[in-house]
């Protein structure tokens, strides 16, 4: 039986070596990262733009977005590798050692003509509306639009690695968690900033919503790869009745011209691993698997239903 295979994020995403060759080489540096944080960079920068076209925002803007998105945590390249490989949590000196990330990406990027335009994604993507981010603690709007984008796509990203999603069934749990980041709390660092920041929570809501639109479109494309595999299961099991059906002939079969007959059929149909031995087996698997992704199917609209209904 043949793995069904998707990609999580449904596969829209827009081909970094279709950008200027300049701007290539300068991104060339990317593939220094190690491979777990160049997947999240990859994800993150082709989530933005997907959420700036929800959000209607113009294909210039979009692109920036784009780029920005994808060299959001190139200042991790700078940073020791057994903090940024560390299994565990981080303790408060990594921590901090961990936050310059995004200066040290933004002065990168600075030092490079045709990556300063974009300083903007490593600089900004941990600042929250609310004062609370690092590294310069800014608030609301002082914080660039493309930032506020790119926040949301990588907390999204971050959840979903680390909780190691393979498919969206349960996706909401996460988008919940980021609902929590854009409700305004009370709980402030000073108690002067809290007239001044009730109205706003780490994130801003406008791309998290963005966001429940292109989970929708990711699980709806989930769902298509399941009924594609589904499909593809039918026809197995089609193939293995013909085989079943042969081998009632060639057992009802009197002369033995005709039981070769039909054990040749069954032979040039059968694949690999299969034979009358274990033809019950794996007619019973496949029928199995049929079940099991009609559940699953059922779990991931009931997921689109969940998600339609959540409020920030």
């Amino acid at each position: 039986m043949l793995d069904e295979k998707y990609d999580f994020y449904s596969p829209s995403n827009f081909n970094i070596h279709d950008l200027d060759p300049m701007l290539q080489r300068s991104l060339e540096v990317m593939n220094n990262l190690d491979f777990f944080t160049l997947r999240h960079c990859n994800n993150v920068g082709n989530l933005t733009a997907r959420l700036c076209g929800y959000l209607n925002c113009n294909s210039k803007f979009t692109l920036h977005c784009l780029i920005a998105g994808y060299v959001h945590d190139i200042g991790k390249l700078f940073i020791p590798p057994e903090i940024t490989n560390k299994n565990g949590p981080l303790t408060n000196e990594e921590y901090e050692i961990m936050k310059t990330h995004t200066t040290l990406g933004y002065q990168f990027c600075l030092k490079d003509i045709n990556l300063r335009p974009y300083s903007d994604g490593p600089y900004y993507h941990h600042e929250g509306l609310n004062g609370s981010g690092y590294p310069r603690g800014l608030k609301a709007f002082d914080i660039p639009y493309s930032g506020q984008i790119i926040r949301v796509a990588d907390e999204y990203d971050a959840i979903v690695t680390k909780r190691q999603y393979t498919t969206h069934v349960n996706i909401s749990e996460t988008l919940k968690e980021l609902i929590k980041d854009a409700t305004p709390s009370k709980e402030m660092l000073a108690l002067d900033a809290i007239k001044e920041n009730e109205r706003y929570g780490k994130i801003n809501p406008k791309p998290l919503k963005a966001l429940f639109k292109a989970v929708i479109d990711d699980t709806l494309y989930e769902i298509s790869s399941i009924m594609d595999y589904q499909d593809y299961i039918r026809d197995q099991l089609k193939r293995l009745d013909q085989i079943k059906k042969y081998q009632s002939k060639m057992e009802k079969a009197k002369k033995q011209v005709q039981k070769d007959y039909y054990a040749e059929g069954m032979k040039m149909l059968f694949q690999s691993g299969e034979s009358v031995d274990n033809l019950d087996q794996v007619y019973s698997e496949f029928k199995e698997a049929i079940d099991t992704r009609e559940e699953r199917i059922k779990k991931l609209y009931n997921e689109i239903k969940i998600i339609k209904r959540l409020r920030v």
